[in-house]
């Protein structure tokens, strides 16, 4: 028997629960109310699997117990193995519910708002037992779940490092400059990146594939990126130009659903880098269950 499988046989489930239990509570007390247990069983808990792991995954404080670096990183491993458990035993019953499948999809925002909704009303039309647990994050974090195997599909913008992954086109937009109508900028019919650097920006959060082109596109004009505020989402972007805190750039197609109702106006951008490819990635080698399977194909015809 290997090593590996040797370690399989001895993990515990409840026991990594009950640690988890204990790095959050902080305390054996709380985290044995947590879990309804004695907090003698939860110590010895704690205590076999330190010396299972031949490590000491707390230090120990008259006012409680913070976790070492070993238990810290022990600490991620487990939420993803919980995690993992938890996801499986919600397929198999919805297997046992006569559900025939189980999708796990993270995506970008651009995707969520501009496409999905309408894409998966069709493919719930057609495939009415399948259920899908959509989960939206910046491209980055994508590409890291599917990487993971947090996810079973993943859908990003195309400009972001995959990192291996398998990657198929599922939709193009063109980024455009969103203003006031009363704006200078408003009467162009398309405008340089570069001339939008003379006015305040609204940005997406930090980690958005947006707001990560905006920076390089400001440094290749060698000007600086005046960004007033970030905010978390799209209809916050749109909210705030609205409030004349500056412009912002959106994606064509999501500008179309949430900018005309605020009275909105957008100008194309000509840069290159201004057109995207939104993609569909999967990790490379593996083979998808037939729920997902279903879905990747179906997506990538709506195109």
């Amino acid at each position: 028997m290997t090593d590996d499988a040797r370690f399989l046989r001895r993990l515990d489930l409840t026991t990594l629960q009950i640690f988890v239990a204990i790095a959050e509570e902080r305390t054996l007390t709380r985290a044995a109310q947590r879990e309804n247990i004695a907090p003698s069983a939860a110590s010895r808990r704690l205590v076999e699997l330190e010396s299972f792991l031949g490590v000491e995954l707390f230090a120990r404080h008259a006012k409680g117990m913070t976790l070492t670096d070993v238990g810290g990183s022990l600490l991620a491993h487990s939420k993803r193995l919980l995690g993992n458990a938890a996801t499986m035993n919600a397929e198999l019953r919805e297997y046992r519910a006569g559900i025939r499948g189980y999708v796990t999809v993270l995506a970008n925002l651009s995707a969520i708002v501009a496409f999905l909704p309408g894409d998966l009303e069709t493919f719930f039309l057609q495939h009415p037992e399948l259920r899908i647990e959509l989960e939206e994050r910046p491209t980055a974090r994508v590409v890291e779940g599917v990487l993971e195997g947090i996810a079973d599909l993943g859908i990003c913008s195309s400009d972001a490092d995959l990192k291996g992954l398998d990657a198929s086109v599922y939709r193009r937009d063109r980024l455009v400059v969103m203003m006031r109508p009363d704006h200078p900028l408003a009467a162009l019919d398309k405008v340089a990146f570069a001339d939008t650097l003379d006015w305040d920006h609204i940005g997406l959060h930090a980690r958005s594939s947006i707001y990560t082109r905006s920076q390089i596109g400001a440094r290749e004009a060698a000007r600086p990126l005046r960004v007033r505020i970030h905010v978390p989402g799209f209809d916050a972007v749109c909210r705030t130009v609205v409030a004349n805190l500056g412009i912002a750039l959106i994606p064509g197609p999501v500008f179309d659903i949430l900018g005309p109702p605020m009275g909105l106006r957008a100008v194309p951008l000509t840069d290159s880098w201004g057109s995207r490819e939104i993609v569909v990635t999967t990790r490379p080698g593996e083979p998808l269950s037939p729920g997902a399977a279903l879905l990747r194909e179906h997506l990538l015809q709506a195109r």
